[in-house]
């Protein structure tokens, strides 16, 4: 499927990308422009569309935010647009958290509600709107209207007119394949953009790049079969990835990111290799567990509703002997990377990343590198870069697959599962 980076969203340069098919992009309405006015008590939100749309507004608290629900949308906004707001309105970000849907989600600067919401035809010269007004609340008050307008199940919304080959939601098939499978994860994606370098370049069409890349040479192999938790520019949460590693009865889980650093900590560089544990080995693991772990909230995403985690002894038995498969892969990827590329000073680390949280397949979080450091970045947009570094990871599942504790996994896997369904 082709890499889709929507107009408005800033994409790398270098890597490649490919827009949106011109019978699918023609029946999307265009956004144009997007602004906030007001101040600390009440502020408005307004998008500039091409036609007049219909969507859904909500507040959800912990962290306050107001979102927006849209049908998938073009947006062509300015650059820059979203990075500060106004008043009550701190910061919005935008961009597509399904196919079909769009979201716009509003950083807010402490408790609102939403005062009205509504969509304005064109007229007088000016183009369709939609509009959101907000203001000011407590804190009971909010998370009462929260409670009581509970965030909708977000579905995709079709265009009226769409040309039949305009995106749907992707239908899993059964399948009867025994071959092992791997399951790439790239971070990000959608309304999400992840970490961003200074000249532009956005992580999750970086990480993208790099795992449609990683599928290509695993699948050339012939003995694994590859499932990507995204092979497009859509948000999925962090739960959802861990699902289709569990539906899919996963043997691996390698989640693709690229990190950045603020200034003041330092010029790091070069490339990690994160598995799971419940204390972090270090400050800068624990930094970046806690970054990567606020991805729904980013996408507004409910999350004072979080499932509990499954108090069983088995379940827990087996998750030990999970890390202790990670871990073992790490240490081969490890080996296998610092052939091709540059290594962090600690390329092996650990943190409480909830992505790596399937108690029963071994799982690895790969930063590819630091899109704050010049060198890492010029690597991380390279074509030729990119190839060397998917070939050492496939040869590290190679080797992981060769070894005959590492056929293990699938009994993992079969043992697991049973004690999830008892």
């Amino acid at each position: 499927m082709a890499v889709a980076v929507y107009a408005g969203v800033p994409s790398a340069q270098a890597v490649e990308t490919v827009p949106p098919r011109p019978e699918v992009a023609a029946v999307l309405p265009v956004a144009s422009d997007a602004r906030v006015a007001g101040d600390e008590r009440a502020a408005r939100f307004i998008l500039d569309l091409d036609r007049k749309i219909e969507a859904r507004s909500f507040i959800l608290t912990d962290p306050y935010r107001v979102v927006l629900d849209l049908p998938q949308v073009a947006f062509r906004l300015p650059e820059g647009t979203g990075k500060s707001g106004r008043g009550l309105v701190r910061a919005f970000r935008y961009g597509m958290v399904m196919p079909g849907a769009s979201r716009i989600v509003m950083d807010l600067a402490g408790p609102a509600r939403i005062e009205k919401a509504y969509a304005l035809d064109a007229a007088n010269g000016q183009p369709a709107r939609f509009v959101v007004e907000v203001a000011a609340s407590d804190a009971a008050t909010a998370k009462r209207e929260a409670r009581e307008n509970a965030a909708p199940a977000l579905r995709p919304t079709i265009v009226a007119n769409a040309s039949p080959d305009a995106p749907i939601p992707p239908q899993e098939d059964k399948v009867t394949d025994s071959r092992p499978v791997i399951v790439l994860d790239p971070g990000h994606g959608g309304i999400d953009n992840g970490t961003a370098a200074a000249s532009g370049e956005n992580e999750k069409d970086i990480v993208l790049s790099f795992a449609m890349a990683l599928r290509e040479r695993i699948e050339k192999s012939g003995k694994y079969r590859v499932v990507m938790t995204r092979d497009d520019d859509t948000f999925v949460a962090l739960a959802d990835r861990v699902k289709v590693a569990r539906n899919h009865t996963a043997a691996l889980f390698v989640s693709i990111h690229a990190d950045a650093l603020p200034k003041r900590e330092g010029d790091a560089q070069g490339a990690t290799i994160y598995t799971l544990s419940d204390r972090a080995s270090d400050a800068e693991a624990e930094r970046l567990a806690e970054s990567e772990n606020k991805a729904d909230a980013i996408a507004g995403i409910d999350l004072t509703e979080e499932p509990t985690e499954v108090a069983d002894i088995l379940i827990d038995l087996t998750q030990r002997e999970t890390r202790a498969f990670s871990t073992r892969f790490a240490k081969t990827l490890m080996r296998e990377m610092k052939a091709v590329a540059r290594m962090h000073k600690h390329p092996l680390k650990s943190a409480g990343f909830r992505v790596l949280k399937a108690h029963d397949v071994p799982s690895v979080l790969i930063e590819l590198g630091y899109v704050s450091n010049r060198g890492d970045l010029h690597n991380l947009v390279s074509a030729s870069w990119r190839e060397k570094m998917a070939g050492s990871v496939a040869s590290a599942i190679d080797a992981f697959f060769g070894e005959s504790r590492g056929k293990d996994t699938t009994r993992i896997n079969a043992s697991a599962s049973a004690a999830a369904k008892r």
